[in-house]
This record gives C-alpha cells, sequence and structure tokens, in this order.
C-alpha cells in the first residue's frame, strides 16, 4: 500500500477583508529512510480546514491519474460539479472528516478508465462495461445502427475515485478508504455517423439500476486485482445523470459499502435526494412551498426594479426535505449606488420572506459578472452580504 510522508503546514487563509498574519511558516517535511524509495513521497497537510464539514486536502504533486476524463465523459458542468462534490458529502458519512484527509484518486488512470468506459467487444475491447453493440456500425445502414444503439445504450459515462487516508503518530498518511462514484446517463445522446444528427434515447430509473448494479459488481472486483486497493474499504455510489441541456444537476440514487475483506456488494441503500428547478413544473407541483416563497420574491423584486430578467432558483432536497436553495437575479445596473440599494433591498426581503431552515444563497448578476451574494445559514437569522468591487 502505497504510503506518504506528511508535514504540517500553515492552514488555508480565508479572507475576510483583514491583512493575513503570514508569521507561521511552512514545516519542511521529514523523510522516513526506512521506507523503500518507491514508496516514498513527500505531502502537506494543512493545520487547518475552511469548516468542520470539509476535508483537509493533502497537498502534493500527485493530482488525480484521470484528470480531464470526467470533462470528456460527462456533458453536463453541473452534473460534473454535483458528482464530485456529492460524492464527497456521502463519504463524510463512512470516512469521518476529522479523522480523514481526502486526495484525488490515484489508481483508477485515464488509460483504465478509457477501456473501461468503452463499449464491450469480445476482439478488441474485452474490459468495456458498456453493452455490445451487437452490430459493425460501418459496415450496416444507419437505421439497423440507429436501432442497435436505441436497444444497447452506453448507460455507464464515468467511473470517479476519491481516496481517503489517515495519518500515524510518525506523521505517516496511508490509504484507507475508498469512494467510487459511478455516473449513469437518464438520456443517451447518440450518432450513426459522423456529422450526422443527434438522436436521444431516454433511459427509465429501474433500467439504470440494474445495469449500474451489474456494472458496480464488476468494479469492485476490478478493483481488489489492483495494488494496494487489495484490502481498502470502499465506498460505493451510484449518480444519475441530467440531460445535457438541464440547468439542474441529477442526483444520487442508491450507495453501499464494500468492507476490505470482500469483493462483492451485498445490498444497496437507496438514496432520496433531487435538484429542483424553479420555476419548473416539477416545482410547482411537488415543492409547492417552495414555489409559492420564489413566487412572492419575484414580485416584490419586480416592484423594486421592473428591469430585471428573471428570478432562477435551485433546490437541493435530501428525503423531500429542502436543505440548500440557490436563487440567481440577473439585473443591469448603471452605477454602484443603484447596485448597493438594490442588494440591501434584496436582503431585507430574505430575512422577511425566507424561512431559515436551510441555507439560502442568492447572486446577484449583470451579465456574465455576479455584483453581489447574500447568504445564510440554516438556523441563523441574519446573513452574510458581500458587494463585488
Amino acid at each position: 500500500m502505497k504510503k506518504w510522508m506528511a508535514s504540517l503546514c500553515v492552514g488555508v487563509l480565508v479572507l475576510t477583508g483583514c491583512a493575513p498574519d503570514f508569521g507561521e511558516q511552512e514545516e519542511e517535511a521529514i523523510i522516513d529512510e526506512n521506507l523503500d524509495d518507491s514508496l516514498q513521497e513527500t505531502a502537506i497537510i494543512p493545520k487547518h480546514n475552511l469548516s468542520e464539514e470539509n476535508y483537509r486536502v493533502l497537498i502534493d504533486s500527485n493530482l488525480s491519474q484521470a484528470r480531464g476524463v470526467i470533462t470528456n465523459q460527462i456533458a453536463n458542468r453541473v452534473d460534473i460539479d454535483e458528482l464530485e462534490e456529492g460524492l464527497r458529502r456521502h463519504s463524510k458519512e463512512v470516512f469521518d472528516p476529522e479523522t480523514y484527509y481526502f486526495q484525488e484518486g490515484q489508481y483508477l488512470t485515464e488509460d483504465i478508465l478509457y477501456d473501461w468506459l468503452e463499449r464491450y467487444d469480445e476482439d478488441e475491447e474485452p474490459l468495456g462495461l458498456n453493452p455490445e453493440l451487437g452490430v459493425e456500425a460501418e459496415e450496416e445502414a444507419d437505421e439497423v445502427v440507429q436501432e442497435a444503439e436505441q436497444d444497447n445504450p452506453k448507460y455507464l459515462s464515468h467511473i470517479l475515485e476519491q481516496n481517503y487516508l489517515t495519518k500515524s503518530n510518525d506523521d505517516v498518511v496511508e490509504l484507507t478508504g475508498i469512494s467510487i462514484g459511478i455516473a449513469m446517463k437518464s438520456v443517451y445522446r447518440f450518432q450513426t455517423e459522423i456529422g450526422g444528427p443527434y438522436y436521444y434515447e431516454d433511459i427509465s430509473e429501474d433500467k439504470m439500476l440494474s445495469e449500474a448494479n451489474q456494472i458496480a459488481d464488476e468494479v469492485v472486483q476490478r478493483i481488489r486485482q489492483i495494488e494496494g486497493l487489495e484490502n481498502v474499504p470502499i465506498m460505493l455510489s451510484v449518480f444519475r445523470e441530467s440531460s445535457q441541456s438541464s440547468l439542474v444537476p441529477g442526483n444520487f440514487v442508491a450507495k453501499t459499502n464494500i468492507p476490505g475483506d470482500r469483493a462483492s456488494i451485498d445490498d444497496w441503500e437507496e438514496i432520496n435526494e433531487e435538484n429542483v428547478l424553479f420555476p419548473s413544473e416539477n416545482g410547482r407541483n411537488t415543492y409547492a412551498d417552495t414555489h409559492a416563497t420564489l413566487v412572492d420574491f419575484e414580485t416584490d423584486v419586480a416592484s423594486y426594479f421592473p428591469n430585471y430578467v428573471s428570478v432562477i432558483g435551485k433546490g437541493f432536497y435530501q428525503n423531500g426535505d429542502l436543505q440548500k436553495l440557490t436563487v440567481e437575479i440577473p439585473v443591469s445596473f448603471y452605477g454602484k449606488a443603484e447596485l448597493i440599494g438594490f442588494t440591501q433591498y434584496v436582503y431585507g426581503l430574505v430575512l422577511s420572506g425566507f424561512p431559515n431552515d436551510y441555507q439560502l444563497e442568492i447572486n446577484i448578476t449583470s451579465g456574465d459578472t455576479q455584483e453581489a451574494l447574500i447568504v445564510r445559514n440554516p438556523g441563523e437569522e441574519e446573513g452574510f452580504v458581500h458587494i463585488y468591487h
């Protein structure tokens, strides 16, 4: 198992407008000469994290071994962010941020992932985890290829690895946990020929889960064959992507834990999460209270500033309860005083019109520029306001 020599360093500075104190400097890493040269790595562990809920991230030269693959495989940027952040969120239930350090994946390399994400082909790509097409695309008519693609969509988009490490008393950190996120499509987009039109095939959640279960079993067995991962506990979760044009990301639907002495999955735990766009039919019909709050808020905004575009809300729900609401207000301003006055007005609406049992974030924008930010954490009566200069 690969080990890293860790040194302690000054923590991350949270900028609050005050001059930072640079009196405390980073300490040099001490190399343990008793370790094999091939296993020695120096790293820095931040002394502080941004909050008790965040992991301290191991700072070293080892970036993800599959860096960039995710952007080539998942078309929607909001899905990429939710897959990465959501996997860390679910990992906290297994790997406590007070004990574990975070590092980008070091074992599933770019070459491994691209092999696994291909279609299965007994002759050319036996490692592919997506279904075999069943026809030779270059030898068949477009209609035949289209039907084959629809019958055998590529369900699997990406496999995300995150590493979790603990530190011993002699400042050696080693891998003691790994999280795997399996990203599955809800809509399969394909072409029958290069430059031709795109076709779309919807994938039901039941079918996606059936395929994900088989893929996950195979992934776990392959992970156990990788040197260094033979006996490491695995937290594995399935993510259902949104459509490519969606303004809100998909969501995690299931997760499971595999002990270090196992190479198979026993059972799954259902995850009840949803990202909801407001205004939308789903938001209005399913989450009527949040919809009504945003309608009233938009009416009040319009009474102050009638030339704004619209209010766009994005809600994150767990087990039917709103956990975070992010609101964007695009407005064109003609001066700083106008911006300040509008921000003050919106902040007043926040205090009087929004419940404080979930995290609220309001972004006031002008074109592509963010002009102001309002944040209020759950349980707090007041919030934080920042106007950008």
